[in-house]
């Protein structure tokens, strides 16, 4: 299986270095539940009950550093509002989704990515969601490829 070595941060601000299988991601969309009752682990950062390494909060969403990062900077923007699926979002939420790309465009510049990044939202099982509470994945710092997937 396609293996990626990535860098984490670790105790003390130490890194080491961990191995990720790409494929690992699809396995985990392919398991996880779309929707109910139990908390996602978006929601356990939202209220605090799991730590993240957060960039930016405001009254609608928030941004932290993904903890399997697949570039040299990634990061993930959510709304704070529950919204299961891209594909799931309503009329009502038009302001917010907007709001979310330009949190992700000023945060993007804060870290340095000028020179460009890539806006990723995988919705659904097919798509290869992990987690249901909808999320904008934010990769730049070096030269990506395509076709990404």
């Amino acid at each position: 299986s396609p293996l990626k070595n990535v860098m984490q941060a670790g105790h003390g601000g130490a890194r080491r270095r961990i191995t990720v299988s790409l494929r690992s991601e699809v396995a985990k969309a392919q398991k996880a539940a779309p929707g109910g009752a139990a908390p996602t682990i978006f929601s356990r950062i939202l209220d605090r009950s799991l730590p993240a390494d957060i960039l930016y909060e405001d009254h609608q969403c928030l941004v932290f550093r993904d903890v399997a990062p697949q570039a040299p900077v990634h990061f993930l923007v959510i709304p704070k509002k529950p919204i299961p699926r891209i594909s799931q979002a309503e009329d009502d939420d038009q302001q917010l989704l907007g709001h979310l790309l330009l949190v992700a465009k000023k945060t993007a510049k804060a870290e340095g990515l000028e020179d460009g990044y890539r806006l990723v939202i995988n919705d659904g099982k097919m798509g290869a969601q992990s987690v249901y509470h909808l999320h904008i994945h934010v990769l730049g710092g070096r030269q990506l490829q395509w076709p990404p997937g």
